[in-house]
């Protein structure tokens, strides 16, 4: 019998919806104001700092080595991937209730989740939960592996490698069936003919090609051509939320190496819509600087730890 997931470290919710939706944008889609005045969409109000997690009381650390022990094997595996190296997840099996909530309260949350959502046709592909911590590059994941076992690991690096491998296995399955395009459909085919090209190009490009990028928002589509292109492209078990200066939400395609971002503003209205061909899109990914960053105040956390 699969033993059932365990709990994440206060997982924020999904606001924002998972599934794709039909947008109203390009010509016709705006209210035309009578009064000549312009009505400006709302941009977001506020971006969000790094500021440290809670620690506990000197007093509260007494008796919780493991935690200290993950802690320092998270340091080691931060330090090295900042030198290059690839590193292994720090494993959380065998850590007990009171170790595992210092844990959780002196990594925090930072500004990305995801998730990696089950799929009936695919009933032994792994699923996980994931949350940054609030020091980039290093995220906790809950999760089932193929083989239906429970895991919780600290990972360290850009992004959690379940995600580059859901949405790779994802890229492999058969293509949505084809839908003959409906009143309405007025652009789409032409996008649809850009992305397969663009996909076929970078097949054999470094992974370190720019993406491209398709912005729909400022082209001359309809509501029935976001609904068919978004048909066409599918829509994969990879969902990712990422929330700094506003929220993007990201999706994957079941079309190779293709995404959908939707960014939102403070009150949740579409500010901007893309499909990006690519790598995982850089919004989800914590850069070279934030991990050597991230070093650095997990040493001063330790340091204070151990000083405690």
């Amino acid at each position: 019998m699969t033993t059932p997931l365990k709990e994440p470290m206060n997982p924020r919710p999904f606001p924002i919806p998972v599934v794709a939706e039909v947008l109203p944008i390009g010509p016709g889609s705006q209210i035309d104001d009578e009064d000549g005045t312009l009505d400006y969409l709302v941009m977001p109000q506020g971006m969000s700092t790094w500021s440290p997690p809670r620690l506990p009381e000197p007093e509260d650390l007494a008796g919780h080595d493991g935690a200290i022990r993950v802690l320092d094997a998270v340091l080691d595996a931060a330090r090295a991937a900042v030198a290059g190296a690839v590193v292994e997840p720090v494993m959380l099996q065998g850590l007990n209730a009171a170790d595992l909530a210092l844990l959780n309260q002196v990594l925090g949350e930072g500004e990305v989740s995801a998730q990696v959502l089950p799929d009936p046709d695919l009933p032994d592909a792994p699923v996980a939960q994931i949350q940054e911590s609030v020091y980039p590059g290093v995220w906790r994941v809950i999760g089932r592996d193929a083989a239906g076992q429970p895991f919780d690991q600290v990972e360290v690096g850009d992004v959690p490698q379940v995600l580059r491998e859901a949405a790779w296995t994802d890229g492999l399955r058969p293509a949505p069936v084809e839908l003959a395009a409906p009143p309405g459909v007025v652009n789409a085919p032409a996008l649809r003919v850009e992305l397969d090209e663009q996909r076929l190009r970078r097949a054999g490009l470094a992974a370190d090609e720019p993406p491209h990028v398709v912005n729909l928002t400022l082209l001359p589509v309809t509501p029935e051509d976001i609904g068919w292109l978004d048909h066409h492209l599918g829509t994969g078990r990879v969902v990712i939320l990422s929330r700094g200066y506003g929220n993007c939400r990201i999706t994957n395609c079941l079309a190779a190496g293709t995404w959908r971002l939707v960014y939102y503003n403070s009150q949740d209205q579409v500010i901007l819509n893309t499909v990006e061909i690519g790598r995982l899109p850089e919004v989800a990914c914590a850069a070279p600087e934030d991990l050597h960053d991230s070093v650095e105040r997990l040493a001063d956390v330790l340091h204070w730890v151990r000083q405690s």
